[in-house]
C-alpha cells in the first residue's frame, strides 16, 4: 500500500487555530471536489492525498467559531445517552463534509482492497451520520471481505428493507455474493477436517 493509503486517518485538531475560518472550510471544500475529480479519473491515490489534506483543515477549525461565521446557529450539546449521542448529534457544515469525505475516502479504500481502512474510514462517515447508506454498504462488504460474514450479512439484511430499487438490486447481489463465499469456506473448512481425521484413522491404524 502507498503512504496516502496508510497514513493514520486524523482524528483531532492539526493545524493552527488561528487564521480565517472560512478560508480554511473553502480550502478543505476545494480539496474535497479535487479528490472527487481524482477518484472519478481514476486517481485513487491522488484522490486519497486530497481527502486527506482537506480532512486536516476541517480537523483544526473551530466549529462553533465556523457556525457564527456563517451566520448559523451554534449547535447545543449532543445527547447525554450514548445510544442516541450518534444518531442526534448536532452537526455543523463542517461536519457534514467530513462525512462525505471519509465515506468517498471508504470507496478509495474499496478500489485498493484495503479493507481495514474501509471499516475504519466508514465508521468515521458513520460516527457523522448512522444512517449514511453508502458508508453502511462498504462497511459491509469489507466486513464480508475480512471473514465477519455474519455482520455483514445483518448490515445488508437492513439496508435491503428500505433500499430504493438500484440499490436494493446492489445490495442483494453483494448479500449473494458473501453467503456463496461463505458458503464455499464452510464447505473448505469441512473437507480440512476431514482430511485430519482420514489422518488420525491412518495414524492409528499404523500403530496397530
Amino acid at each position: 500500500m502507498s503512504a496516502e493509503e496508510d497514513a493514520p486517518i486524523p482524528t483531532g485538531p492539526t493545524l493552527a487555530a488561528g487564521g480565517d475560518i472560512l478560508q480554511k472550510l473553502e480550502q478543505a471544500k476545494s480539496l474535497k471536489d479535487k479528490g472527487d475529480v481524482a477518484f472519478q479519473g481514476g486517481k485513487v491515490k491522488e484522490a486519497l492525498a486530497a481527502y486527506h489534506t482537506s480532512i486536516l483543515y476541517l480537523s483544526g477549525l473551530d466549529k462553533n467559531a465556523l457556525q457564527k461565521a456563517l451566520g448559523k446557529p451554534v449547535p447545543g450539546p449532543a445527547p447525554i445517552e450514548a445510544d442516541q449521542a450518534a444518531a442526534e448529534r448536532p452537526k455543523t457544515e463542517a461536519d457534514e463534509l467530513q462525512e462525505k469525505i471519509y465515506s468517498n475516502m471508504s470507496q478509495c479504500h474499496v478500489k485498493t482492497g484495503n479493507w481495514k481502512r474501509v471499516l475504519e474510514t466508514a465508521d468515521k462517515a458513520l460516527s457523522y451520520n448512522p444512517k449514511n447508506r453508502k458508508a453502511l454498504f462498504r462497511k459491509a462488504k469489507a466486513y464480508g471481505e475480512t471473514g465477519w460474514f455474519e455482520k455483514a450479512d445483518k448490515i445488508l439484511v437492513d439496508l435491503i428493507k428500505d433500499a430504493e430499487p438500484t440499490e436494493k438490486e446492489a445490495c442483494e447481489a453483494e448479500l449473494k455474493r458473501l453467503r456463496e463465499m461463505d458458503k464455499k469456506r464452510e464447505q473448505a473448512h469441512a473437507n480440512k477436517m476431514k482430511g485430519f481425521l482420514k489422518k488420525g484413522e491412518l495414524s492409528l491404524g499404523a500403530e496397530e
